[in-house]
């Protein structure tokens, strides 16, 4: 278990509906439901705080069952990140607080990969969001428009993602440089106060047009830091495959 640090809280939120694995959270794992592999996790990152949010009694009641922080939020809420914003304002954390957003399907997320993105938006004060990258596994997800491309400047500040081949390599010898394309890791921490400001915003035609939130922050001048992950997270769950597959490891 990581050292707690006071400034670094976790929500993890929980949807029942999901149109290929109804009640994904609350699927079975080595004999314990889906949201509580990820809270344990969560537990083990060293956060001073871990929230469940949810909109669903069953996922309350699992939750509490097994001894988690729980907030009932708004069954309204299109986003993990709108219902991350529900918990920071009515628990009124500071806005220079960070809060990190853990998806409730990554039961196999390691905890320094949490802390880590949680010390990367604490690091300055001009970070208003963190996240992370890893390098590509292959040209295969290159062209997946499903794998998020990324590029970021010297210092790591995000300059965009993209479900495109970004950068584009233009001469085609250049095309087997793999190395200098990497791919988006979808775990996020905010600064409280930006946090706030990117719920009550609506979308811009970037995000609608490339379905990626964080195109959100960026054209709304929001500064993103990015860095390489230090373990790469297996992958959540989406399909029945996924989940045969996190059955299988743990």
């Amino acid at each position: 278990m990581i050292e707690a640090h006071a400034d670094f809280r976790v929500v993890i939120p929980a949807r029942y509906a999901s149109v290929r694995l109804p009640g994904k959270p609350l699927l079975a794992l080595a004999g314990r439901p889906m949201i509580e592999h990820v809270w344990r996790r969560a537990c083990d990152s060293g956060a001073a705080e871990v929230w469940i949010a949810t909109d669903d009694e069953r996922i309350e009641r699992a939750a509490r069952g097994f001894g988690a922080n729980v907030l009932f939020t708004d069954a309204s809420h299109v986003s993990g990140t709108d219902r991350v914003a529900e918990v920071a304002r009515r628990l009124e954390w500071p806005a220079a607080c960070v809060v990190v957003n853990v998806q409730g399907d990554e039961p196999l997320i390691p905890p320094a990969v949490i802390a880590q993105v949680a010390e990367l938006a604490r690091v300055s004060a001009d970070v208003a969001i963190a996240t992370l990258a890893a390098p590509l596994a292959g040209s295969d997800e290159l062209a997946d428009p499903n794998v998020v491309k990324l590029v970021t400047a010297a210092d790591g500040r995000a300059l965009y993602f993209s479900r495109a081949v970004i950068p584009y390599p233009r001469d085609a010898e250049q095309a087997a440089a793999l190395a200098v394309h990497r791919r988006h890791v979808g775990i996020y921490a905010y600064r409280v106060a930006a946090l706030q400001r990117l719920a009550a915003a609506p979308p811009c035609e970037l995000e609608q047009l490339e379905k990626l939130e964080q195109l959100r922050a960026l054209w709304m001048g929001l500064r993103i830091q990015v860095a390489d992950a230090c373990e790469v997270p297996p992958g959540g769950v989406d399909t029945p495959e996924d989940l045969a597959r996190v059955r299988a490891a743990l």
